[in-house]
């Protein structure tokens, strides 16, 4: 067992024992907090077995209880529970609602697969009715987030996305040192069960489980694929080729060449569609930071637990640099920061002297508000060769905005002499502020 400390709006409010597999998610907890009592439905969604049920059901509800809430003013309801059945149905649900309602004091709605119910968009705008209903609900991908479900609660709904643990969150339950859970994390990813699994076998075992009787299963029933094999080769070429510039035309020849299968690029849009719907991938732009512009013939895709996709390529491509870039995307998002690719066009002689334009990469661009940051995800920098290389693109930014270069190897942070910050990935992943500081 672990203390792990919950936090109010601003300040600490009280340490208490939890299970170890739970883990705190304050980043997220605290996310909570502070959308109490803003008119809003907080929807809390996120890919499949991330722990949305154990934030809102567990962690939310005993914060709410160590604030004095009285049990009588929470009501939780997992409709995933045969017990609860009979509540699935909207009038009833709405009686014993209406029921429990005794006073003018705030009513805290839990509401855990809230997709169980029938008709349940209609329950909640009713529910929002209530002046005094503060509605939380947590829903799995496959109806939850329709197109029609976002329409309707355009404006009236916000929405909390719970991610796989980071690797700092990761920590907090391994037991062991920081380069061992390292190998674990990029290996096995961050899906909170896996740190109860005690094997490696039981560990795969779990994965490919998830794989395909859960996202694969739930991606053909919810959008109808026929071509289920198609969609699973898909997604084992977009699997391995992790952080490189692609679109679904290139996608469809390498699909042809390697699967000796002919699909449309127009199918692959929509299986990328799905992939990200689910969120089981996401999509990074290119962005020209020169001429301050979106790309748009190529982007990158990145998964969103590296575990899934170690599974999905039956753990024959675990390399270590390209899901160190994965995870670092997913740690970027975690913090908050949109995340794109920068490309910097600069002019270089080409072997006969004559000038020709270039486009350098940067891996990636993060911005949130007036902040931005370059990024460079180098794993190693051990000859002069590999740093040029490295800096090349930074250097040719027009902007004063702070760029980082990160590193595999444990190193003291430092400014080199053009003024770009090195850093080691642990003082990074293990530093919420890193950056800033």
């Amino acid at each position: 067992m672990k203390n792990f400390v919950f936090l109010q709006p601003k300040n600490l409010y009280h340490i208490t024992k939890i299970s170890i597999i739970m883990l705190s998610r304050n980043l997220y907890l605290q996310q909570l907090i502070d959308s109490q009592g803003n008119g809003l439905v907080k929807t809390i969604t996120g890919i499949r077995r991330c722990g949305k049920s154990v934030l809102l059901m567990n962690l939310f509800y005993k914060w709410l209880i160590g604030q004095n809430v009285t049990k009588d003013h929470i009501i939780d309801i997992s409709f995933d529970d045969l017990d609860q059945e009979t509540l699935r149905q909207p009038k009833a649900f709405l009686e014993m609602v209406k029921s429990r309602i005794k006073d003018e004091k705030p009513y805290f709605i839990l509401l855990d697969e809230v997709q169980q119910m029938e008709n349940f968009v209609g329950v909640l705008l009713s529910l929002m009715h209530k002046p005094n209903c503060d509605i939380y609900v947590t829903g799995s991908n496959s109806r939850f987030l329709s197109t029609d479900i976002v329409t309707e609660f355009r404006g009236r709904s916000q929405e909390i996305h719970l991610q796989p643990l980071s690797f700092a969150e990761f920590m907090e339950g391994f037991e062991g040192s920081k380069e061992a859970a390292w190998r674990e994390y990029y290996e096995f990813g961050g899906l909170p069960q896996i740190l109860s699994l005690k094997t490696r076998q039981q560990k795969i075992e779990y994965l490919s489980n998830l794989v395909e009787s859960v996202y694969i299963a739930d991606l053909i029933e919810r959008n109808r694929i026929k071509n289920d094999e198609g969609l699973r080769d898909f997604t084992r070429i977009l699997a391995s080729s992790i952080g490189a510039p692609s679109n679904p035309s290139r996608i469809a020849k390498t699909f042809e060449s390697a699967e000796k299968k002919r699909i449309t690029s127009e199918t692959l849009s929509h299986y990328i569609k799905y992939l990200k719907e689910a969120f089981v991938i996401e999509e990074a732009l290119r962005y020209d930071v020169k001429g301050r512009k979106y790309i748009g013939t190529e982007t990158k895709y990145y998964f969103s637990d590296v575990g899934l996709r170690n599974s999905i390529l039956g753990f024959r491509q675990v390399e270590e640099n390209h899901l160190m870039e994965n995870i670092l995307y997913n740690e970027l998002r975690c913090r908050g920061y949109n995340v794109d690719v920068g490309i910097v066009e600069t002019m270089e002689r080409d072997s006969e002297g004559k000038l020709a334009r270039k486009r350098l990469e940067i891996d990636f661009v993060a911005n949130q508000g007036s902040q931005r940051y370059y990024i460079q995800s180098a794993f190693r920098m051990d000859n002069e060769e590999k740093v040029i290389q490295e800096q090349k693109s930074l250097l040719n930014i027009p902007d004063s905005f702070k760029k980082i270069i990160l590193v595999k190897d444990e190193i003291a942070s430092y400014h080199d002499y053009n003024g770009i910050l090195r850093m080691g990935l642990f003082d990074f992943l293990l530093n919420p502020r890193s950056m800033e500081e």
